[in-house]
């Protein structure tokens, strides 16, 4: 990538600050302690967003329930509904339900006690229904429900109605820094293109897209892999390093520019190390950086660091139309990648020690949007997945499919959650080992509600 202007090289420069860190410096590689990220201290979280909000009312449906059955979905679905034939049966307790067709390494996984469902969790202030939420007490409502940017920036950052300039993300890696007091590189990796929820208030995430690009990511997409991006030491690069017009704020831009590119070339080098056998599915963006995930963890001990925070993105699950075909594709990529990255953490020994988890904007609208559609709507339901999770059964709250129930906010099945993204969080961070103290400065809205730890992981 050749910058050609002084406002695009601007931008770049505050692209690789963000991405890098300016706090990383390379030097401190000779100084490292070899021992730092040992297997038995090290643990991981993986982010999976499901970008445009994925239709969890046929990702997850009840079959057999105390409360409900299929024909309530079906009815309430009506062209929109899943065939019961094509599900994929689970157990949670005494309870049936049916995933979605696209899913079976997903269902495998759930069936062995590796995967557990979180149900209708979502953007909350504090426990809210239909009555409160239709009572129009704004300090009770998340500011612009229903928007994709609105409710992407809330459920990365956890601020509900107020604008965040971090995410939770981060925030966990700030109150973590002294487990990685030798790391050479970031605790957190944006594989896609992440929004708050990789920046912390002291720390800052590395870019570090998989090679094959197919994630669409920008920024340090031409440093991180001479081999396919382009060669970095390339008399443009080198030119535009030695650029010099007494601006203090490009100097500082060269000096992080220069400190990254020789960062990217050094993690380029240590990925080629790695030896990761297990085979992903090619053709598939979630399965390419889900592969440089494992990549990366592989190396973890040669980085410093024992403690890893990871954003992938798949998408777009905005399905106002064509829901079926869209939706079965993009399923099928997130079952077939996760199950491909499980066995590779099982390869690695870490299987136990890496949690992966499912996040997206909101669910979706019980009722159709035209035939086959749906609209955005809030509360979803979300996979979590790791040897640590208390798998084969559902937390939280399932909601009734009835239109106009006590937590339809507006008549077409928009459920308000019953369960928070800060409780969610918090029980994700407390395993991760954040101290009980650090919770609420990361989850602000963390003590409206009743209890701040799940219980899915163990």
């Amino acid at each position: 990538m050749l910058i050609r202007s002084r406002r695009e090289f601007l931008r770049a420069t505050v692209k690789s600050a963000a991405a890098l860190g300016a706090g990383s410096v390379l030097a401190k590689f000779g100084e490292m302690n070899a021992l730092a990220a040992s297997s038995n201290g090290y643990q991981a979280l993986v982010c999976i967003y499901l970008q445009g909000g994925n239709d969890g009312h046929n990702t997850i449906i009840p079959i057999s329930t105390a409360q409900q059955n299929y024909s309530l979905y079906q009815k309430t679905r009506q062209g929109l509904a899943l065939p019961q034939s094509s599900l994929l049966s689970v157990l949670n307790g005494s309870d049936s339900y049916g995933l979605h067709p696209g899913i079976p390494e997903l269902r495998a996984l759930y069936n062995q006690g590796k995967a557990a469902v979180l149900a209708n969790v979502g953007n909350l202030v504090a426990p809210i229904d239909r009555t409160g939420y239709q009572s129009n007490n704004l300090s009770l409502v998340p500011t612009a429900l229903f928007s994709h940017v609105d409710q992407a920036s809330q459920w990365q950052s956890a601020i509900t109605n107020s604008m965040a300039g971090n995410g939770w993300g981060g925030r966990i890696a700030d109150a973590l820094q002294s487990q990685n007091g030798s790391a050479i590189f970031p605790s957190v990796s944006n594989m896609a293109q992440c929004g708050l929820f990789c920046t912390g208030k002291e720390t800052s995430p590395a870019s570090v897209p998989p090679p094959n690009g197919t994630n669409g990511a920008t920024g340090m997409a031409t440093l991180l892999d001479a081999s396919y991006y382009g060669n970095p030491t390339s008399g443009d690069m080198q030119q535009l390093l030695s650029f010099d017009n007494g601006l203090q704020l490009v100097q500082a831009g060269n000096g992080i520019l220069s400190r990254g590119n020789a960062y990217a070339t050094t993690l380029s080098g240590l990925l080629k190390t790695s030896n990761i056998t297990t085979p992903f599915p090619g053709s598939n963006p979630l399965a390419a950086q889900l592969l440089t995930v494992a990549n990366v963890m592989s190396v973890r001990s040669q980085l410093g660091l024992n403690r890893q925070i990871f954003f992938c993105q798949l998408g777009t699950f905005d399905t106002h139309a064509s829901q079926h075909a869209t939706q079965q594709a993009l399923l099928t990529q997130l079952s077939q990648a996760i199950s491909a990255f499980y066995t590779a953490t099982q390869e690695m020994g870490l299987a136990q020690q890496v949690t992966t988890f499912t996040i997206s904007e909101f669910g979706r609208t019980l009722t159709p949007s035209g035939n086959d559609g749906s609209d955005h709507a809030w509360g979803n339901h979300h996979f979590m997945i790791g040897g640590a999770v208390k798998g084969g059964k559902f937390y939280g709250k399932f909601p009734e499919l009835a239109v106009g129930g006590s937590l339809d906010a507006n008549n077409r099945g928009t459920f308000i959650p019953t369960t928070s993204i800060s409780q969610y969080g918090a029980t994700l961070a407390e395993w991760f080992g954040v101290p009980a103290a650090s919770i609420s400065s990361i989850f602000p809205n963390i003590g409206n509600f009743s209890s701040s730890n799940l219980g899915f992981l163990a």
